[in-house]
């Protein structure tokens, strides 16, 4: 990935009021447009949900907890960002076309914008839900970092921006709640990061019964260890250490940061958090969805 200024730290742009990194939305075109196959996995999630620890796990299925066939490309290779794309640099559209099949692909898509033809082919999907306030800690930490999104500004001022919906990906409220609903109608397994923390094994288990495999119990073991979060943080393969610091600067933080349920006790204020409750509960009024904010 080469560095061009004119790509970084540039404001969101607006797809049907869901702001996105602006490059995507110019070539919304292509995402709109792309052509799924019934035997695509995707695994979908608000960002900082979890995404690369699940596509690892996921790999790792595919390929009967083969750790070192696993170590084949960095992680974003292996699972495809689809929607990302930006002009020189990377095309997620373009790269997974080129794959072959079975092909697993990522998206932090809301389900409303999800390309057609992953309904139409009736792929399999899961997605990953993390508690909201620790997602709030995560994507700010990743913001500062990672730079082709804007400049989060101070704490205070994001923590307003993401209960408002104006980071990247839009609310995510909207998020967890649309993916809750579509699984009444199509097969999707919808997991929680808190449960993952809390179980790996079995929550491991579930996504092998759900890709219709059987692997023995030493295979899921492994799986278990290789994606436990201090490997993933040493594996060049997960750890992001590939893309250039002009890019994401992990001296100012990690990708892998600190992968606990409960940090954002850490950050938020008394104040903070008495008013992030309320509106919390405003907008999750009317759903049985429940969440975890620590374990």
């Amino acid at each position: 990935m080469e560095n061009d200024e004119s790509v970084l730290r540039r404001k969101l742009e607006m797809v049907c009021g869901v702001p996105l990194f602006w490059s995507i939305v110019e070539e919304w075109a292509q995402v709109e447009s792309f052509q799924a196959r019934p035997d695509d996995l995707l695994i979908s999630t608000y960002p900082k949900s979890g995404t690369t620890w699940f596509s690892e796990i996921v790999d790792m299925i595919y390929n009967n907890g083969d750790a070192e066939k696993c170590k084949r490309d960095a992680i974003y290779v292996r699972v495809p960002f689809m929607e990302l794309i930006i002009p020189g640099i990377s095309n997620g559209v373009a790269q997974l076309a080129k794959m072959p099949s079975p092909r697993l692909v990522k998206t932090h898509l809301p389900v409303q914008l999800l390309p057609d033809s992953f309904w139409e082919n009736n792929c399999k999907m899961i997605y990953v839900a993390r508690n909201a306030k620790d997602v709030a800690v995560s994507f700010y930490h990743f913001d500062l970092m990672n730079k082709l999104h804007p400049d989060p500004g101070t704490w205070e001022q994001y923590i307003e921006k993401y209960m408002a919906g104006r980071v990247a990906y839009g609310s995510w409220y909207d998020h967890v709640k649309g993916w809750w609903e579509k699984r009444k109608d199509h097969p999707i397994l919808y997991l929680f990061y808190e449960d993952m923390k809390e179980d790996p094994k079995r929550e491991i288990r579930k996504v092998m019964h759900f890709l219709g495999k059987d692997l023995k119990e030493e295979v899921l073991d492994r799986i278990v260890y290789h994606t436990s979060f201090e490997m993933m943080k040493e594996n060049p393969t997960t750890n992001y250490k590939m893309i250039p610091k002009d890019v994401m600067d992990q001296s100012i933080s990690p990708f892998m940061r600190k992968g606990i349920a409960g940090d954002w006790k850490n950050h938020f204020t008394v104040a903070q958090n008495e008013t992030f409750n309320e509106d919390y509960e405003r907008k999750m009024a009317g759903t049985n969805l429940q969440f975890r904010t620590e374990i």
